[in-house]
């Protein structure tokens, strides 16, 4: 079996990492939660953003067209 280690302080692989992702992982915070990845040294957090597909190109708008997180909830009120 080939494994890919994307975290080497706690031995975590490119499948765990998927793994997370398929089961509603979106950011490395998130991966993070799940199995620790990232949270050591550091290193695999950009390796982390690759896979997740946050590394590939920077956003060219705003998230969420430039409203304020809590937008509708305020609206909503």
């Amino acid at each position: 079996m080939n494994r890919v280690y994307v975290c080497s302080c706690f031995g975590i692989t490119e499948a765990q990492v998927e793994r997370h992702a398929a089961n509603g992982a979106c950011t490395p915070r998130q991966v993070a939660s799940a199995c620790k990845a990232g949270t050591d040294c550091g290193s695999c957090v950009r390796r982390i953003q690759a896979l997740l597909g946050r590394g590939a190109a920077p956003r060219t708008e705003p998230a969420g067209r430039g409203l304020p997180a809590l937008a509708e909830v305020a609206d909503a009120a």
